[in-house]
């Protein structure tokens, strides 16, 4: 059994049977609350940032610091709901040429592994943006509270990997490859069944 779990969940099991005799440790499950979240992307356009937001996603999270074997997120998100406060840009984005939201309504970000880090957490997870996946590490803070939690985090890509800017946006003259993410998540534990 030892084998199978591996040192460094032996070690958690150890330390969790010592403070708890027969207790076993379980990432809790959540969902983030749509109206106290947001998940938001910075971009530069013609050398300045520009901000956007997607107003349309859900977050399934099963997490707990002393569980990271068994945690996971899933992010789905409706690409046609960005608002980037701007709508002849936001038209622009939404075209073939960009997110191409006629054929790719939806991104995901599925998580694969989770490791502490002296600030926090690192996920590394796959992101499938525009019909292409490709791994993208994400970093945050898990804060427990009453009933919920919040999830806190950011992650770098570049576009291009996922083919968003085709014909003349393939440029980054104008509209930079580097796109930072942020997400800030109030979640609601589920019921337990």
């Amino acid at each position: 059994m030892i084998r199978a779990l591996g040192a460094a969940a032996f070690l958690a099991a150890a330390v969790l049977a010592a403070a708890a005799p027969g207790a076993r440790a379980s990432a809790a499950d959540y969902t983030a609350d749509p109206n106290h979240s947001r998940l938001e992307f910075t971009g530069v356009q013609a050398g300045a940032p520009f901000k956007g937001v997607f107003r349309k996603f859900t977050a399934l999270i099963v997490f707990a610091p002393d569980a990271l074997a068994t945690a996971h997120f899933d992010v789905q998100i409706e690409v046609n709901s960005l608002d980037s406060m701007d709508k002849d840009r936001d038209t622009t984005m939404r075209s073939a040429d960009i997110f191409d939201v006629a054929h790719f309504p939806t991104a995901r970000y599925v998580t694969r592994s989770f490791t502490r880090t002296p600030a926090g957490y690192t996920a590394t997870g796959a992101l499938t943006l525009r019909g292409v996946t490709r791994d993208v590490p994400i970093d945050f803070k898990f804060e427990a509270a009453p009933g919920g939690a919040t999830l806190v985090g950011a992650a770098k890509l570049k576009r291009l990997d996922f083919g968003v800017g085709q014909g003349d946006w393939k440029s980054t003259e104008w509209v930079g490859d580097a796109v930072n993410v942020a997400f800030s998540l109030a979640l609601n534990a589920k019921p337990a069944p």
